[in-house]
């Protein structure tokens, strides 16, 4: 399990309501309604939250591990699937598209996966859910 050993960033989110309620930031940044997921919908819902978050912070890990080479322009989409296991539960599995414009197919796998060592949204679904990675 990993333990933080020095703290640099706390944030919080408060919902009232679950998937049909409200979400806010304590900093109000974030002030919006969520729904279910629906086609056609015009909120948000919590997939695409945190669809939006692990590419943002993909994305930066990709800069940090990029050792010299042209990241610019890198592109990330978190995919987020939403599912029942055969059990009945929900979960989440993730698909991260990257692409990197500059760099032949070898070295942007090896920035990918090197991203995918140390991004801490990946760090935190190790294990836990399927993570698929994706170099485009």
């Amino acid at each position: 399990m990993f333990k933080i050993a020095n703290e640099l960033y706390t944030t919080d989110a408060t919902n009232i309501g679950g998937r049909k309620g409200h979400v806010k930031s304590s900093d109000g940044i974030i002030d919006m309604d969520v729904r279910m997921p629906a086609p056609g919908s015009r909120y948000t819902n919590p997939e695409q939250l945190f669809a939006a978050g692990y590419a943002s912070c993909f994305n930066g890990a990709i800069l940090a591990v990029a050792a010299g080479r042209d990241v610019n322009g890198a592109v990330v989409t978190a995919k987020v699937t939403l599912g029942k296991s055969e059990e009945g539960g929900f979960g989440l599995a993730v698909t991260l598209e990257v692409h990197l414009p500059h760099l032949n197919a070898e070295d942007a796998l090896k920035v990918v996966e090197d991203a995918h060592k140390v991004c801490p949204y990946s760090v935190a679904t190790q294990g836990n859910i399927e993570v698929n990675l994706k170099v485009v």
